[in-house]
């Protein structure tokens, strides 16, 4: 079966996931509040999500930087979004399209790059770690779940800087397809992961991480206000969503679909949220978080060549 096949597939899942959560939501309800969103909070939640792909793209050019990369910010950007087109592939898998595209367009060493999209992945987990800690102090249960992925995180850059256990761990990733296909690429790129793992790129990098969070929780609450949910507070919005990010994170779905909607939808509901209204706001939360950079992120990948790569 073809790439793009299976992509078509996973679409269909989404619609699916999304349709059963419409269904035991009252529909009535949930068309009343989308017809009285309040639409002046977009002037606040786009840039909000647009600030927030900016700080990743930083981050992005930071670390191709530190390993002697160095690209066109605006090419850079674009290479950069095209990333988000295929983001909803299973396990984050996606994201190696930009080192393929980096590879057609200026003949960069998969190797380099493919370790940077590594050390990307390592620094997500600790911005959502370090605000679930945080948010331990206003909810109890993201505490616990910052320690235990914290504690993953921390066994993940001991394995990443022991050239011995990174190895072992690829022999076992290689039995996905993809993974088995980039495997010679990412054995070669241990020291690209280490350098970009130590030093000051640990710090800029996890302070940019933290950032995006922060930003996408800000948005999120904006995004609760608009769509006329004011009775939980940004302090609230910050631990509940990143502990509903982590659970999806973990999880290797698809953009954690179906485990970040689930949960965030019963973590709103200890806070008052009724049940249908939960189920409702948090595919309008997806939509603005995550499909738009999607949608964005396809027009990105055809400028860059990248749909011949599926092919």
């Amino acid at each position: 079966m073809k790439l793009v096949s299976k992509l078509v597939i996973t679409l269909v899942c989404f619609v699916g996931v999304y349709s059963a959560f419409l269904f035991f939501s009252e529909l009535g309800i949930i068309f009343d509040r989308l017809l009285n969103f309040k639409t002046e909070f977009l002037l606040i939640i786009f840039p909000l999500v647009i600030f927030g792909w900016v700080i990743l793209f930083l981050r992005w050019h930071f670390l191709l930087r530190n390993v002697n990369i160095n690209i066109p910010a605006k090419s850079n950007f674009s290479i950069y979004m095209s990333g988000f087109g295929l983001s909803f592939i299973p396990g984050e898998i996606g994201d190696f399209v930009k080192a393929q595209i980096l590879k057609n367009k200026y003949d960069i060493s998969m190797s380099k790059s493919c370790s940077v999209i590594i050390s990307e992945w390592l620094y997500t987990g600790i911005g959502l770690v370090s605000l679930c800690l945080f948010g331990g102090l206003f909810f109890e249960i993201s505490f616990y779940l910052g320690c235990i992925f914290g504690g993953i995180l921390i066994i993940l850059f001991i394995i990443v800087n022991s050239k011995k256990l990174f190895t072992k761990l690829l022999k076992i990733g290689s039995k996905i397809k993809i993974i088995s296909r980039l495997s010679e690429s990412l054995t070669e790129s241990f020291d690209t992961i280490k350098k970009n793992t130590s030093g000051k790129a640990v710090i800029i990098s996890s302070l940019l991480s933290i950032l995006f969070w922060l930003v996408e929780s800000i948005a999120v609450f904006f995004i609760m206000n608009g769509y006329g949910i004011t009775t939980v507070q940004i302090l609230d919005i910050i631990p509940t969503y990143s502990s509903a990010i982590v659970l999806g994170f973990v999880s290797f779905l698809p953009l954690g679909t179906g485990v970040v909607e689930g949960s965030f939808a019963t973590f709103l509901q200890s806070y008052g949220v009724e049940f249908s209204i939960s189920f409702s706001v948090v595919i309008i939360i997806r939509l603005f978080t995550r499909w738009f950079g999607i949608c964005v992120g396809l027009f990105a990948l055809k400028k860059n060549g990248g749909f011949g790569i599926l092919k």
